[in-house]
């Protein structure tokens, strides 16, 4: 094999925030995708004058590491699940919110941090369907379906034949089915979701709950992963809303972002000492000119991945009003 020298250079870091995608669709954690994109870079690093153009082009050779990378880290290991995913919802909005710490729970995408193209199959829903798939059914799909290499790229990837790459991806999609199609959920910079999310802020900010409701679709879902409770129906989502002011008080700030290709929301408490401190990121899915499902998470880890200020002097958001 005729390789690439060590005084060559090869650059990989125009493949890091695709490489990162990747990892978090098969891991559904951007905290280890990120780790793994490391290693795969330094295995990479580590091969380079065993990487052979004439047989595979860099980003093809990258994936086949990161590939074996995902699949070393995901033996043994189970699914990273939604609350939605784990049971029936709760009946009860002011049922104790006690966190399942023990839970690998799944975690969003700050995509707003990398030029990462095809955001549809980032969407919430849709990895955390992919998690239910067995890892080399998970890999397949994603390489195929997503990153459009060939059955016979893929083939090499994993070190299979293109009659077994292809039996996985048919079984793959057969259990993706009720999925939803993901062009029936409008872009977070479309008009009329932009114009739904600021009037969900102004209603949020105010503690308006019937304003809230009224943005909501009737089969409206809301979940708050660490907490393994879920809700479904717009009137138990306007219950738990009150409980949350009743909770934590009125005068909550908000700033808008977007994750896994979907409109974001920060939530920001009023708390001493003239700041608003982060509460949640909120993750919405519209459709219709309705908000269909929040996810709601709480987990410090993913405010970090989010580069969200933990704190924000409360002037800043009274002089936005």
């Amino acid at each position: 094999m005729t390789g690439v020298r060590h005084d060559d250079p090869v650059d990989f870091d125009p493949y890091r925030g695709e490489l990162v995608a990747y990892c978090y669709r098969m891991l559904g954690s951007f905290h280890e995708a990120e780790d793994l994109v490391q290693e795969t870079l330094l295995r990479a690093w580590k091969a380079r004058d065993r990487y052979d153009p004439a047989r595979a082009s860099v980003r093809t050779w990258l994936y086949r590491i990161a590939t074996n990378v995902c699949l070393t880290a995901l033996e043994g290991r189970g699914r990273r699940p939604l609350p939605s995913g784990l049971g029936a919802p709760s009946g009860d909005p002011g049922a104790p919110l006690v966190p399942a710490l023990d839970v690998p729970w799944l975690e969003p995408f700050p995509d707003a941090r990398f030029d990462v193209e095809a955001r549809a199959d980032l969407r919430l829903a849709w990895v955390a369907a992919v998690q239910v798939l067995p890892a080399r059914q998970r890999a397949v799909l994603v390489l195929r379906e997503v990153l459009a290499f060939t059955a016979a790229e893929v083939a090499e990837q994993l070190g299979t034949t293109v009659a077994a790459v292809n039996s996985a991806l048919q079984r793959a999609r057969a259990a993706l089915v009720d999925v939803g199609d993901a062009g029936a959920i409008t872009e977070p910079d479309d008009p009329e979701v932009r114009a739904v999310v600021r009037r969900y802020v102004q209603a949020f900010e105010a503690a308006d709950v019937p304003a809230l409701v009224r943005l909501l679709a009737d089969d409206a879902v809301l979940e708050m992963p660490p907490v393994p409770l879920w809700y479904r129906g717009s009137q138990d989502y306007g219950r738990f809303m009150e409980r949350v002011f009743e909770m934590r008080g009125t005068g909550w700030g908000m700033r808008a972002l977007t994750a896994n290709g979907q409109p974001a929301l920060a939530a920001y408490a009023p708390g001493p000492g003239g700041v608003h401190r982060v509460h949640t990121l909120q993750v919405f899915t519209v459709t219709d000119g309705r908000i269909a499902h929040n996810v709601v998470f709480a987990d410090p880890r993913v405010f970090d991945g989010f580069e969200l200020p933990r704190e924000i002097p409360s002037d800043d958001f009274r002089r936005e009003r």
